[in-house]
C-alpha cells in the first residue's frame, strides 16, 4: 500500500519510521509548506515532498495517509483526504473539538473511506493487559481509575512561532496535548467493564476540573500548563487526572485501577502493581513479562523520548481493518471520545461547575 504523510512536524519522522518497518507499505511522498523542512524529510526517508496537499493526493496517488499537522488543523487535512477517496488515520487528538470530529466522521463516512485515530497506548502491552483483566471482570466494579501524567516542557516548547500553547491550534494545553492519552486509557479500560455500553457512547457521564497556568508565562500563554479534575463514569465509578507541564524536570506517567476484587498500578511501562482477590496461572507470567522497568521516559521532559513501536502497531491494526472493510479498533468515533471528556473539563474549570460529557447528536 501506497503511504503519504501530511505535516511534516516532529511527530512526522515517527510516523514515517512507524511505517517503514511494516511490510507491503511504502512511503511515496509527504506534505508541507517549508520548501527547507520538506527537502530534507524526503531525502531522510526517501519520498517525494509537495508543498501542497491537495497536489500530493492528486500525482501521488496514496492508498491512504496519516496526518501530522498541528492538532487544529486536522480537520482540513482529513476534508481533503475524504474528497480524494483516500483512507486516513490521525494523530491524537483527533481534533480540538468534538463537533469538528463529527464534521470529519461525516466526511469519511460519505466518502466511503476509513478514519482511523491515533492513540498508541492502546497498543502498548502493559495497558493491553490491563484492559483485558478489566474486560474479564478481574477488578469487579472498578472504584477508581487515575491517570498522573506529571512532566515537564521549558519555556522553548511555548515559545514565539510555535503552535503549542495556542487555542486554536493546540485547542488546549497540558490535558488536550500531553494527558490525552491518559483519558484515552481512562475510558478504554473502565468502558471495558461496562457491557450495555453503546459504540458511540462515552463511558464518562461528567467532570469537574480545575486549569492553571504556573510555570509558564501566563501572559502569553493561552492555554493551561496544570489541570487536576475528577470524572464520574456512568457505571458509578470515579475518575482523577493530573495533567501538567508545569512539574520540572519531569517525572514518569502513572495509572492505576482498582476495585474491590483487583488493583493494577503503571508506572510508564512497568507493571508496578497486580494483585487479584482471585488469582490465575498466569498473574506470576505477567509480572515477570511486565514488571521490569523499560528505561523510556515516556515524553516526561522531551516529547520525542517515546518508542514508535506503538505507533508501528497502530497503523497495523488500521491497514488491517483497511484491507479487511471493517472498522478499525480506533475509529472515529473512538478517537472523540476523549476529546469529548476534555472538553467537558474545560468548560467545568470556566464555569466552576460539573460538566457532562456529550455524545454523538
Amino acid at each position: 500500500m501506497k503511504a503519504a504523510i501530511i505535516g511534516i512536524g516532529a511527530i512526522a519522522g515517527m510516523h514515517a519510521r512507524a511505517l517503514r518497518d511494516i511490510p507491503g507499505v511504502e512511503l511515496v511522498a509527504a506534505s508541507c509548506r517549508t520548501e527547507e523542512k520538506g527537502r530534507a524529510f524526503a531525502a531522510e526517508f526517501g519520498c517525494e515532498w509537495f508543498a501542497d496537499t491537495a497536489r500530493m493526493l492528486r500525482r501521488a496517488k496514496p492508498d491512504f495517509v496519516t496526518v501530522a499537522t498541528p492538532s487544529g488543523a486536522h480537520l482540513d487535512a482529513v476534508l481533503a483526504a475524504a474528497r480524494r477517496g483516500v483512507h486516513v488515520i490521525c494523530e491524537k487528538p483527533l481534533e480540538i473539538s468534538p463537533k469538528r470530529i463529527d464534521r470529519m466522521i461525516a466526511a469519511c463516512a460519505k466518502a466511503g473511506v476509513t478514519l482511523g485515530a491515533i492513540f498508541p497506548q492502546r497498543f502498548n502491552p502493559v495497558i493491553r493487559t490491563v484492559h483485558e483483566a478489566a474486560a474479564a471482570g478481574r477488578f469487579g466494579a472498578i472504584a477508581v481509575a487515575a491517570s498522573d501524567v506529571p512532566w515537564w516542557r521549558d519555556d522553548a516548547y511555548y515559545g514565539p512561532g510555535r503552535w503549542q500553547g495556542t487555542r486554536a491550534l493546540d485547542g488546549g494545553g497540558a490535558l488536550m496535548n500531553q494527558s490525552i492519552h491518559g483519558v484515552d486509557a481512562l475510558q478504554w479500560i473502565v468502558g471495558a467493564t461496562m457491557p450495555g455500553l453503546a459504540a458511540d457512547e462515552n463511558p464518562v457521564e461528567s467532570a469537574f476540573a480545575f486549569t492553571a497556568v504556573r510555570s509558564h508565562d501566563a501572559e502569553r500563554l493561552e492555554v493551561e500548563d496544570t489541570c487536576v479534575a475528577v470524572l464520574k463514569f456512568k457505571n458509578g465509578g470515579l475518575g482523577q487526572l493530573l495533567a501538567a507541564t508545569s512539574l520540572y524536570p519531569g517525572q514518569l506517567r502513572r495509572f492505576i485501577f482498582g476495585g474491590r476484587d483487583g488493583t493494577a498500578e503503571i508506572m510508564e511501562e512497568q507493571l508496578v502493581t497486580w494483585q487479584f482477590r482471585a488469582t490465575h496461572a498466569d498473574d506470576e507470567a505477567t509480572r515477570a513479562r511486565l514488571g521490569t522497568a523499560s528505561g523510556t521516559s515516556g515524553g516526561a521532559a522531551d516529547p520525542m523520548a517515546i518508542n514508535y513501536a506503538c505507533h508501528t502497531r497502530n497503523f497495523e491494526d488500521f491497514l488491517a481493518a483497511v484491507q479487511a472493510g471493517r472498522r478499525p479498533a480506533l475509529d472515529g468515533v473512538e478517537g472523540r471520545k476523549a476529546v469529548a471528556i476534555i472538553e467537558a473539563c474545560y468548560q467545568s474549570a470556566r464555569t466552576g461547575k460539573p460538566a457532562r460529557v456529550k455524545d454523538p447528536a
